[in-house]
């Protein structure tokens, strides 16, 4: 499918942004790298790591699961084995710590971070659509019901206030989250034996993750492509100006 590109002169007049100075939206690119890629890197390590070690962590240390990612898969899984203040705490702080660092970008960059996002991640090109529409619509609902990172990205680039962002994005998590909480209290026979299930094949399941993350590092090398690529590279794709005169200069490492 071809991948829709966010043209700012054709988007929707709500997806607009109110213009703002280029240096009020344009921060050094060291800022940039300490305040949004360095801790989007941790995340996006974390989350793979968690991929491949869920079988060994999902019935014998739930909570250091969603630590590493909290997909709704491993939320699912582990709901019935963690007590409520446990498991809503974790989850929560961990469905949100990416949400705020996505809506910097797109506050600091608008249509170039999406347009950065759309290229970069193509798996998203189907839903794209969607979702700017859905945006221009009803930006406040589809905050409460989707706040993922392309959504939170396009809610920063359109200057929603941050008080109001941060209220639906925290109320709308949460819903999520009583939401799999009773699902999983609902379906807990099956869950239950899922999971003995990967008790018994644990090390096969971890064999079978481990390659699968090799086959995907190998391919995304191949292509150039991968979260964690992607993220060093934003500086370049946003096309950022050097740091200002006088800051230390950049290793070759910083720069890349």
């Amino acid at each position: 499918m071809p991948l829709h590109r966010f043209d700012v002169d054709s988007a929707h007049p709500s997806l607009m942004p109110p213009p703002t100075s280029p240096q009020s939206r344009h921060p050094s690119r060291r800022r940039v790298v300490s305040l949004v890629v360095a801790p989007l890197i941790v995340m996006v390590v974390a989350a793979n790591s968690a991929f491949f070690l869920w079988p060994s962590l999902v019935d014998t240390h739930p909570l250091w699961l969603l630590t590493l990612s909290s997909q709704n898969r491993y939320l699912a899984l582990t709901t019935n084995s963690l007590d409520a203040w446990s498991y809503y705490l974790v989850a929560t702080l961990r469905l949100l710590a990416p949400d705020p660092l996505f809506f910097l970008l797109g506050s600091w960059y608008g249509a170039k971070a999406i347009g950065w996002m759309q290229r970069r991640a193509p798996s998203l090109a189907a839903s794209v659509t969607w979702v700017e529409k859905g945006f221009g619509k009803a930006r406040y609902l589809v905050v409460f019901i989707a706040p993922n990172n392309m959504v939170s990205l396009l809610a920063g680039a359109v200057a929603m206030p941050p008080a109001l962002f941060g209220i639906l994005n925290v109320t709308g998590t949460i819903a999520r989250l009583v939401l799999i909480r009773l699902l999983g209290n609902i379906f807990q026979a099956p869950i239950d034996a899922f999971l003995a299930f990967v008790k018994d094949y644990r090390w096969y399941l971890i064999g079978a993750s481990v390659l699968l993350v090799a086959l995907s590092t190998w391919s995304d090398h191949r292509s150039g492509g991968g979260e964690v690529e992607a993220l060093r590279h934003l500086g370049e794709d946003l096309g950022e100006e050097s740091d200002p005169p006088g800051s230390t200069p950049r290793t070759d490492d910083e720069s890349r």
